[in-house]
């Protein structure tokens, strides 16, 4: 596995995101099945882990803790505060106080001393983002954190946040169907030496052909919310794998490792962190990084798959609300 920089830490050129082991697309696999997983990321080279305090009200952090304690030295680890549980109901709160006691609280279910990096999840909107970073900035003085994130924000937050203390990187959802960042916060990011992280890179599934109309998900998958997989725009957006698809077949790689690539040769600053519940397509999305892209290849599947022939919004609006990130100038 080759590394791209996260501020001074080199880390596997593709992470791996654990928020499905234990939340959002389902029933969570078992514990030893996600034990599984990770050990078999280990293997494969993979260096850098993504949890959140969110992800199960805890319980991937806790689930992640003992498996990786005994590897601590050689992985980057990242973790978020800012988004939680409170008595079963997701709430957004970034008032300091709450990001100090979160992250206390994820130090002992990660069963670690310090988080390598740790996230801002969302923006609270009643809370400047100065007073949220000021916190952050404390635990790294205090040696609880060692690099500080943001999730989900705009180029102009993220400059308001970096003016108070250095942000060492950026996570939002990028892929070839979510190009929002391509708006102004990549750039940003670039300016500022800052690494960006790619969640949802394989775009929940859809790039990797596994979803289609006879696909059942569940009541708990998040999927269900959001427009893009109702299914008048999913038979819409299913169209635009045909192309995909051929142009994998080509490249001699699968769908999956088509949209890692693809994001692999955007920039030598953005890491993927594509998660999974199932070892083969672990095994596929770390061995991305094979996969060479012309030029030539990169533009046809741009055209091919973008915001304008994507039909759907990522998110319902609700959920769009919560988030600081640029939307795309069609979408606004």
């Amino acid at each position: 596995m080759k590394t791209r920089k996260i501020g001074d830490a080199a880390v596997s050129e593709i992470g791996l995101g654990c928020m499905n082991l234990s939340h959002a697309y389902g029933t969570p696999p078992s514990p030893d099945h996600a034990r599984t997983v990770v050990l078999k990321a280990l293997d494969m080279g993979v260096t850098h882990f993504d949890t959140a305090a969110l992800y199960g009200f805890g319980r991937n952090e806790e689930l992640l803790g003992p498996l990786l304690g005994p590897f601590r030295r050689r992985i980057h680890l990242a973790s978020k505060c800012g988004i939680t549980g409170v008595n079963g109901v997701r709430v957004i709160d970034g008032r300091p106080a709450t990001l100090i006691e979160s992250c206390h609280q994820s130090l002992q279910r990660l069963q670690t001393d310090v988080i390598d990096l740790f996230y801002l999840h969302r923006v609270d909107r009643k809370v400047p983002v100065e007073e949220s970073m000021g916190a952050l900035a404390g635990l790294v003085q205090a040696g609880h954190i060692r690099a500080i994130g943001l999730s989900e924000v705009s180029a102009a937050t993220l400059r308001r946040a970096h003016a108070v203390h250095p942000v060492t990187a950026v996570q939002s959802e990028y892929s070839l169907w979510t190009r929002n960042p391509e708006v102004a916060v990549l750039d940003a990011c670039r300016e500022l030496g800052i690494a960006f992280v790619a969640f949802s890179p394989v775009a929940r599934g859809f790039l990797t052909g596994a979803v289609t109309t006879s696909t059942r998900l569940l009541d708990n998958d998040i999927r269900r919310t959001m427009p893009r997989f109702e299914p008048a725009n999913l038979l819409r957006n299913l169209e635009l794998l045909r192309e995909f698809s051929k142009v994998a077949t080509e490249q001699g790689c699968s769908m999956a490792q088509l949209a890692l690539a693809w994001l692999l040769h955007k920039s030598d600053n953005i890491i993927p962190i594509p998660g999974t519940t199932h070892e083969t397509h672990l095994i596929e999305n770390c061995t991305a990084g094979a996969v060479k892209l012309t030029p030539r290849v990169m533009a046809h599947v741009e055209a091919l798959i973008n915001s304008r022939t994507v039909s759907g919004a990522r998110y319902p609006p609700a959920a769009q609300a919560e988030t600081d990130a640029e939307e795309i100038p069609e979408e606004v």
